[in-house]
């Protein structure tokens, strides 16, 4: 599990084929002398797991599903991404619940300056529509934003200095893909509501609360 809180901006030093997909070293751009074979650390929002490492660079492999659904098997050696590693127990929860499974890539449509914030228009797919909301909270790049608006085919956020400082979502723009979570929240209250089984009185409780 993770929060959405880049640790550091990392980069991709060398990806290779593998039975299960691909496999890649990443320069974590910190010492991993204190992490160990079998952890996870979120690359781009990715969650993968440390096979093998050296200094600052792990090797991870990703399968071939992921590569489908995110943006990793498109990166190229030097290609800067977002790192972040697992919550522990005593961390704060500063973002959100963010679980490093990516529900797809989609095309920034629009990057414009706006005083010291970046505003980016991010594609949406109707699919996913029903899992976004305006102040709610997404994954981009594993970065846990806030939703400002909603149009028919895309969504906007903007980039606060601090975010446009340390992460990698600057190098980004129109054309670029990036990968998305949606609220695992959200998720699950859909799942619980499909029609054949509802529970009457999780519907009642939720409808009180306002959630329905």
């Amino acid at each position: 599990m993770f929060t959405g809180i880049i640790e550091a901006v990392g980069r991709m030093v060398s990806m290779r084929p593998s039975v299960q997909g691909i496999e890649l070293d990443i320069d974590a751009g910190f010492d991993l002398s204190k992490d160990a074979i079998g952890d996870s650390i979120a690359v781009d929002g990715v969650c993968l797991t440390v096979t093998a490492k050296k200094g600052s660079v792990f090797t991870a492999t990703v399968s071939k599903e992921t590569i489908t659904r995110s943006t990793l098997g498109a990166m190229k050696p030097g290609s800067p991404v977002n790192i972040e590693r697992a919550l522990t127990l005593n961390a704060r929860l500063g973002g959100h619940i963010v679980l490093g499974h990516v529900d797809t890539a989609a095309a920034i449509r629009e990057k414009t300056n706006i005083g010291e914030s970046i505003r980016y228009r991010i594609h949406l797919e109707s699919t996913y529509k029903r899992y976004v909301i305006e102040k709610g909270s997404i994954a981009v790049d594993g970065i846990s934003l806030t939703v400002n608006a909603l149009s028919p085919e895309a969504f906007e956020l903007n980039l606060i200095p601090y975010s446009i400082r340390s992460t990698s979502l600057t190098a980004k723009g129109p054309g670029d893909r990036v990968n998305l979570e949606f609220d695992v929240i959200g998720k699950y209250l859909e799942r619980l509501l499909e029609k054949g089984e509802r529970d009457k009185g999780l519907e009642d409780l939720l409808k009180k609360q306002g959630f329905i």
